[in-house]
């Protein structure tokens, strides 16, 4: 698990540096707008307070039972606040050191008879003692002021502030937010200066003598509780916002995939949050658990535990949503004007999807509806269930009270009793047999006709989940719980091949139509493609968070619809693009190898050891092929000089200009120097990668590369870029570069170049500043101007209309 902190530079688009020091996953980071300092926190129990400028943790808050879950900075990042598992909010005063004593200041003199030597020395002494003890809290103190009680018992998800910070609110793993106000200094004072009056009064009433008193306000009169606003559903994320009516609006977003937004009237006696709008339509608010295409390749159809939903595959809109019970499994009646729907309580629902309505509703089984599946001839179906029985069905047509017309409805026919659940049933496409996959893990085949038992398939160490028949009704493929896939022959019932295929459970699995290609999906996210013949994996699709619970291919198979635990139904495309295996087969080795390069332990630069601090970027393929690129460049520039220097001897020794022959790289870059060709390289490194890149480079590259440093510093070519690398490789290879006496001289050059290059950039740079902000100002200034002379005409304009009602209201009397 990953435990550190990466601070990014998000300008340069590059890592600067990580932090370790948590020893369990990071909940939180919070960065402070006036230092330059950063705090997080952990499910370790732990606060850590680090300061960027030397990158260390110089505090650590200890205080908390069980894991920090959120926190949130008050009062103008003078206070912070802990959320934790309990229903205790911790609230810390911090106080910034730097701020209490100025080290320029100076010191106040004593007077002779305010205190004996001997206690001047004892106090210094304390201080020392003090500040030796504690040398942490040299930068900031921080200490536990009390706690503010929750009524949520569960632990806190998030923990945030408004902007202004007036506001703090939290939540738990239930359906409530808590609003507190937080006071302002200039509240605080007004509170205090009430309590004094009254505190005086009542020493007036008791006794005549006035008695010099302290009135402190308590922790919960500073952050007072407002409101608890009750959401549809449990919270997962909130934003707050004090709108400049002095309303509070707050937004949440909700686990069933629903935002809300509420109002909160603050000006109110007893303050009631109301809610004002919510987004719901669009997608499902629970799991997808079944997926099917209309035999058109047009409408899909997706159910979950409150509705089934139609969408529209090429424009992606849902067209009808309709109320159902919690589905397992859906089909869409031939002529796909009807949809069926399986559920968790054993009912089938027929549905009507031009007037979106419930037609009938029939209890099919004592358990829940596994599976269904259409039968070929498409005069009916078939459904097991958790009652050990798979159930005959028939489509007909009867007549509707309602009206003149008859509607359609389903009629049972026959029934099949097993010995075990009933988790999927498949028809052969001629009819002939039935596949119907039980809990004892075994899939066994019967008979349509009599019913009679055919094969057994045997061989799974978990129950099968999900199987298909292929197009020709030779080959069955069975995926199971156990994570493998088997594919057998449907003649003898002999096993072909035992494929392993998701690193978890095998959900579905379903075969391209007219092909022995198959797709399954699986627990760990991923949807896999696989050929039945050649019993090889073609590719993977990538792109759910979470468990994969259903796909549906299209008819023509050219789509593939699937739907995931993280509430989301993707749409793939078969493209014309011919697809190589031997391409996928190396993106999935580079994969491999990328994974095991960044477990590796990452190298130590030369003065550090592995503590706090380390490099942000991590050793990757594409780190490795930026330096073999850089030492390419080097080795064509070491080269093209060896051959200029040839070059020169042949024209001196002939005493006439030869021909030279130019490489054709440089001259695809359009005939530049060996040396510019090596910076042109140097720049397209990435710059997130650069450091590691440098880092891979053999030192024998070095001294070459600052040679060409020097050059193109003294050139004033990319200051910033070079710069960067130049003190990096110095901080790598310190030893090797001032322990070689060759380099000396380099090193003194670059020394002078650099500083003078960077100050004239630096000059640059702030002339470009100054030369903007005086443009701003003019601009601003104009803007002024050009607005007081409108204002000047509106008032002139407004004078002679007056004058002239006031001439005319003169005529009429």
């Amino acid at each position: 698990q990953d435990t550190e902190v990466i601070v990014w530079d998000v300008i340069n688009e590059s890592g600067l540096y990580r932090l370790r020091g948590h020893k369990d996953v990071i909940t939180q980071v919070l960065f402070l707008k006036e230092k330059n300092l950063l705090v997080t926190c952990a499910k370790d129990t732990l606060v850590k307070w680090w300061d960027l400028d030397t990158q260390h943790c110089f505090k650590t808050v200890v205080g908390h039972r069980a894991e920090v879950w959120g926190m949130a900075l008050l009062s103008k990042e003078k206070r912070l606040i802990t959320g934790s598992a309990d229903s205790e909010l911790r609230v810390w005063d911090l106080m910034y050191i730097q701020e209490g004593k100025d080290p320029d200041e100076p010191e106040c003199k004593k007077s002779k008879g305010s205190s004996s030597p001997g206690a001047e020395e004892n106090t210094e002494e304390d201080e020392t003692l003090e500040l030796d003890e504690r040398p942490e809290e040299r930068i900031v103190k921080c200490s536990k002021v009390g706690s503010i009680m929750r009524e949520g018992r569960d632990r806190v998800v998030t923990l945030g502030t408004d902007r202004t910070g007036k506001f703090l609110a939290c939540h738990g793993t239930d359906a409530v937010l808590e609003v507190f106000s937080v006071l302002s200094e200039e509240e605080i004072q007004k509170k205090l200066e009430k309590k004094m009056k009254k505190a005086r009064k009542k020493a007036k009433q008791n006794s005549e003598e006035e008695p010099e008193m302290s009135v402190e306000l308590s922790l919960q009169e500073e952050i007072q509780r407002v409101t608890n606003v009750k959401a549809s559903s449990k919270i997962k994320s909130f934003d707050l916002i004090l709108s400049p009516k002095g309303e509070l609006k707050m937004v949440l977003l909700l686990q069933n995939n629903v935002i809300e937004l509420y109002n909160l009237d603050l000006s109110a006696q007893v303050p009631q949050a109301v809610r004002v709008s919510r987004i719901t339509i669009g997608g499902h608010r629970s799991d997808v658990r079944t997926l099917a295409f209309s035999s058109d390749n047009i409408a899909i159809l997706s159910a979950a535990a409150e509705s089934v939903k139609i969408w529209n595959r090429s424009t992606l809109q849902c067209i009808r949503t309709m109320e159902c019970e919690y589905a397992l499994c859906s089909l869409f009646v031939p002529g796909d004007r009807q949809v069926v729907v399986g559920t968790k309580t054993g009912k089938l629902q027929l549905y009507d999807l031009a007037s979106g309505s419930l037609i009938e509703t029939l209890d099919a089984h004592d358990g829940a509806v596994w599976s269904i599946a259409l039968s070929p001839d498409q005069h009916g179906f078939v459904t097991g269930g958790a009652d050990k029985c798979v159930k005959f069905w028939e489509f007909e047509l009867v007549k509707d009270e309602n009206s003149v017309q008859k509607r359609l409805s389903m009629k049972h026919v026959r029934i099949l009793q097993l010995d075990e659940d009933v988790l999927c049933v498949r028809y052969s496409p001629n009819q002939k047999l039935l596949a119907v996959s039980l809990l004892d893990c075994t899939v066994k085949v019967f008979y349509v006709d009599t019913l009679k038992f055919f094969l057994s398939l045997y061989g799974h160490k978990l129950p099968v989940l999900c199987m298909d028949i292929c197009y020709d009704g030779t080959l069955i493929a069975t995926g199971s719980a156990d994570r493998n896939v088997k594919i057998w022959g449907l003649d003898f019932g002999d096993c072909h091949r035992s494929l392993f295929a998701h690193d978890d459970s095998v959900m579905y699995l379903q075969f391209v139509p007219k092909s022995h290609l198959f797709f399954t999906a699986g627990k760990d996210s991923k949807i896999k493609q696989w050929d039945a013949d050649k019993f090889e994996h073609i590719q993977t699709l990538e792109g759910h968070h979470q468990e994969v619970w259903c796909l549906a291919l299209s008819p023509n198979g050219d789509y593939v619809v699937s739907a995931s635990h993280d509430k989301s139904l993707r749409l793939w495309e078969r493209t014309r693009e011919p697809l190589v295996l031997e391409e996928e087969r190396e993106m999935q080795r580079e994969a491999e190898y990328e994974e095991s390069v960044a477990k590796e332990e990452q190298p130590v630069s030369a003065g550090e050891r592995q503590g706090e601090t380390g490099l942000a970027g991590k050793k990757t393929i594409e780190t490795i092929k930026a330096a073999e690129r850089i030492m390419e460049a080097i080795e064509l520039y070491r080269e093209e000089m060896a051959k200029l220097k040839e070059h020169n001897a042949i024209c001196k020794a002939a005493g006439k200009e030869v021909p030279f022959p130019v490489n054709p790289i440089l001259r695809a870059y359009g005939n530049i120097t060996p040396s510019a060709y090596v910076l042109e390289v140097f720049k397209k490194v990435k710059s997130s990668e650069l450091e590691e890149a440098l880092l891979v480079l053999p030192f024998s590259y070095v001294p070459d590369l600052l040679r060409l440093f020097n050059e193109y510093i003294q050139l004033g070519s990319d200051i910033e870029l070079l710069c960067r690398a130049l003190l990096f490789l110095l901080k790598i290879h310190f030893g090797q570069i001032t322990g070689n006496q060759m380099l000396v001289t380099v090193i003194e050059n670059l020394k002078k170049t650099t500083i003078s290059r960077v100050s004239e950039a630096r000059d640059v740079l702030g002339f470009n500043m100054a030369g903007l902000q005086f443009l701003k100002r003019e601009i601003e200034a104009k803007d002024e101007v050009t607005f007081f002379a409108d204002a000047t005409e509106r008032f002139e304009e407004k004078k002679r209309k007056r004058k002239k009602k006031e001439k005319m209201v003169l005529a009429v009397l």
